[in-house]
């Protein structure tokens, strides 16, 4: 005689097919990205730290005529478009598509550690050498280069700071996801304008943003800090920044895919 006593166990519901196609592109992708070799990692990562430059110079820009922080972060988003477009590399943007992949095992740990820190040295460097020709190019954007960066420089290692880095971890891995959710070019450009511009604006602790601020005001010379003080910040907000896109969206984000996760990590057995 079957058993007709009801499961207490059922078993768990499957994402919506939307969730699972994006999620296969997250994993896509995230298994390329960690099996860059070296040079190409390096060179997109210079040029994400160029195009997050440009938004720079456009933050400063218009920071200057207005001394509007909104309308300046407006600007900054121009950065964000050129990333998408251009296709670079923005340290921030690995917390969820690689992570994703280590997750489904179509990836290590250590392969997610060597393009952590490869991209993020190469935004550093290709932010420091856009930083250096702003300084060049437009001597009268210096004092604004200083005053906006040493708000960065002067917020320390406290509760507020880590909240800020917090928050711009979360806001970048929020507006990858958003990405990966749809294949329409034109509502990810939509996603990149509005999240840059928010991330910008609301002066959140981004390790790579901030650099290139505190980058500008160190070569313009006359910076009440010095590169000890920017290495701090910049110890800071990546822990925060990780927290963040890592712990508050990817992770809390798995569980949306445990069924298609467990398969792929039963394929890579």
């Amino acid at each position: 005689m079957p058993d007709e006593r009801p499961n207490r166990f059922p078993e768990p519901a499957r994402p919506e097919p939307e969730v699972e196609e994006a999620f296969g592109r997250l994993v896509a992708e995230g298994a390329v990205r960690l099996a860059r070799p070296w040079p190409s990692l390096a060179v997109t990562g210079l040029l994400g730290g160029v195009d997050v430059g440009t938004g720079v110079l456009a933050y400063l820009l218009v920071a200057r005529v207005t001394g509007e922080p909104l309308l300046a972060g407006a600007a900054f988003s121009i950065g964000f478009a050129a990333l998408l477009l251009a296709r670079s590399e923005l340290f921030t943007e690995n917390f969820l598509v690689p992570v994703t992949a280590v997750a489904a095992r179509h990836g290590r740990p250590r392969a997610l550690l060597r393009l952590w820190s490869v991209a993020l040295a190469g935004n550093l460097a290709g932010g420091w050498l856009v930083a250096w020709l702003i300084t060049r190019g437009y001597p009268e954007l210096r004092d604004t280069a200083i005053s906006t960066a040493t708000h960065y420089a002067r917020l320390g290692v406290n509760l507020r700071s880590f909240a800020l880095a917090v928050l711009a971890g979360m806001v970048i891995t929020l507006m990858t996801r958003m990405q990966y959710a749809t294949e329409s070019l034109g509502v990810r450009l939509v996603a990149a304008l509005l999240f840059g511009a928010l991330l910008a604006a609301g002066q959140l602790f981004h390790s790579v943003l901030d650099s290139i601020f505190m980058f500008a005001a160190l070569t313009a010379g006359r910076a009440p800090f010095g590169y000890l003080d920017w290495l701090g910040a910049l110890a800071w907000s990546v822990f925060g920044n990780i927290v963040g896109g890592v712990g508050l969206v990817a992770f809390l984000r798995m569980p949306r895919v445990a069924h298609r996760l467990a398969r792929e990590r039963a394929r890579q057995r």
